[in-house]
């Protein structure tokens, strides 16, 4: 879209009323935000789901939180 169509579509939506504007501005500013919140938990739910099944086929190693502490205190001092 070239500059003088989008100062077209913007004066266009200027003319709405102010509840229509701000409706449009709000599903303009989400579409910048990425996935919505739906499909992200549905991301994590699978996520979640393969770890708790690698770890009860023993296919995950797991670590004591003592050994996860000092791992990451090594990597801060360095």
């Amino acid at each position: 879209m070239n500059t003088a169509e989008l100062e077209t579509l913007r004066d266009a939506a200027m003319t709405l009323p102010e509840q229509e504007r701000a409706k449009l501005a709000s599903d303009l500013v989400a579409s910048l935000d990425g996935p919505n919140e739906t499909e992200v938990a549905q991301a994590w739910d699978i996520e979640v789901c393969r770890r708790i099944n690698e770890i009860e086929k023993g296919d995950a190693h797991l670590l004591d939180v003592s050994e996860v502490l000092a791992r990451a205190r090594a990597r801060l001092e360095n």
